[in-house]
């Protein structure tokens, strides 16, 4: 089962009894300052459930598939999303 945005605004709204246009705005509201605040270099926790933080990456050799040549990779950062305890007792 998967759930995309629209569907997870109308669960959201049955459960709640909200709008699902004030479900919408909540959940993009969410969504911008997670991603404002992990841009910025700061962490969003949600403790128990779920952690958003920005992690830098070395510099790296790497290999391009299709030709078998090397490459170099050069350094930056990613997105490091952990799970809470309370998620990972839920999918038990």
């Amino acid at each position: 089962m998967s759930l995309n945005k629209t569907e997870l605004v109308a669960k959201i709204a049955a459960e709640t009894g909200q709008s699902q246009s004030t479900v919408s705005s909540v959940l993009d509201g969410l969504f911008k300052a997670v991603s404002e605040t992990v841009a910025d270099g700061g962490k969003v926790s949600i403790p128990g459930w779920i952690a958003f933080e920005t992690v830098d990456t070395a510099a790296r050799t790497g290999r391009n598939p299709q030709t078998g040549e090397t490459i170099q990779i050069p350094a930056g950062k990613r997105v490091k999303v952990s799970v809470g305890s309370k998620l990972k007792a839920a999918v038990k």
